[in-house]
Parts: structure tokens; sequence; C-alpha cells
């Protein structure tokens, strides 16, 4: 197998990449990192009260996700792979679609004062969907702090992810349209975890469809 130290997942909520980081994690016996998003005490206030939370909500997954990725050095002694289920540069994408334009500016000023600290993955895995698939995923698990969530606001995130990832090109990708896929399924795991080993491109898409 190709070496292969940092993979990253990424996708819009609901997309499934804590459930497939889980599942490549075990396949690739490799260290996991999973994205603490519900210790954030402003996301449920976010999602009622978008306009009042946005900054505060985004400046603590900033810091919570800065955190996390700076451990992945000393991670490295103690696992040869390690897969997480978010990209760091995640949190400059939902930071453009939540923000005002003078709390973005203000925002992006730390986030480039810290980003050049945070390793780069060697592939990153975007699990790509609509807003329609996405918005139904969300209410059949019905999280009690995503049940404001509006449909609306897929529409834009799943807009902003699209156009970032057309644009990627700091590490391999793997785009994954997910519809069709069970990432519970040794089936769908096997397949996704051949194309990562196998990727030999800067970018490939995949689909049932």
């Amino acid at each position: 197998m190709r070496e292969l130290r940092f993979i990253a997942i990424e996708g819009v909520i609901g997309a499934g990449k804590t459930t497939l980081a889980k599942e490549l994690a075990n396949k690739f016996h490799a260290g996991l990192i999973l994205e603490e998003f519900e210790e954030n005490p402003f996301l449920a206030k976010f999602y009622s009260n978008p306009s009042q939370y946005a900054f505060h909500t985004q400046l603590y997954f900033l810091m919570s996700r800065y955190r996390q990725q700076r451990k992945i050095n000393q991670m490295d002694l103690f696992h040869s792979r390690l897969i997480s289920d978010y990209l760091f540069a995640k949190d400059r994408i939902f930071a453009e679609v939540n923000l005002t334009e003078e709390e973005f500016s203000l925002y992006d000023k730390i986030y480039a004062l810290i980003e050049k600290e945070i390793p780069r993955p060697d592939v990153v895995v975007y699990l790509q969907s609509t807003p329609d698939f996405l918005y139904k995923r969300i209410k059949q698990r019905d999280r009690s702090y995503e049940r404001n969530i509006e449909y609306d606001y897929l529409v834009k995130l799943c807009e902003a992810y699209n156009s970032f990832f057309i644009h990627y090109n700091t590490s391999q990708l793997l785009v994954v349209n997910i519809k069709g896929f069970d990432f519970l399924t040794n089936t769908d795991l096997d397949l996704i975890y051949k194309e990562i080993i196998q990727l030999k491109v800067p970018r490939k898409i995949i689909s049932k469809e």
C-alpha cells in the first residue's frame, strides 16, 4: 500500500462523514480524529438565531479545530495513519456562508495566522450530495440541535462546498456522490477503501448513478 499518513473526510451536514471515518479507521487500522461539534455551546443557539450567534459559533469551532489539528503531529508517534471526519478548511467555508462582511474580515485575519500550522492530508474524500437528500437525512436522525436547520441553509452550504472543491488542489481528492452508498456495508466500504489506496490522479469522481 502506498504511503498514506493522513486522510480527511469532508461533506455538508448529514453526508455521513463520521460514519465513514470510523469505518475507514478500522479498515486502515488508523487513529481517528472526530470533530467535537457537540461541545460547541453556541451551536443550538446558532440554528435558532443565526445572525446573533454566527460569529460566536464560528470562533469556537475555529479554535476547537485548530487545537485538534495541532495534536496530529503528536498522534503520529502512536499511529502510522490518521483519519479525520473533517478538513480544517471547512471552517472557512462555513464562515463565508454564515458571517457578515465585517465579521468575516476579522475572522479571516485570525484564520490566516493559524492555518499555516495545520497539517495537509494526503487524500481528501468529499462526500457530495444534494440539499434534498441531506435535508431528509438530517430530519431522520433528529438531533436536537439540528431541528432548526433550514433547507435554504443547506442549499447555500452545498453551493459553497461544491465551489470550494472545484478549485481544491492541496491534496489528492476523491469525490463520492453518496446517493446509493451505504458506508456500513462491506461492499461500499471496500469500494471506497480501494479507490483511496489506488488513487493516482489529482482528483477522481465516483458514483453509483
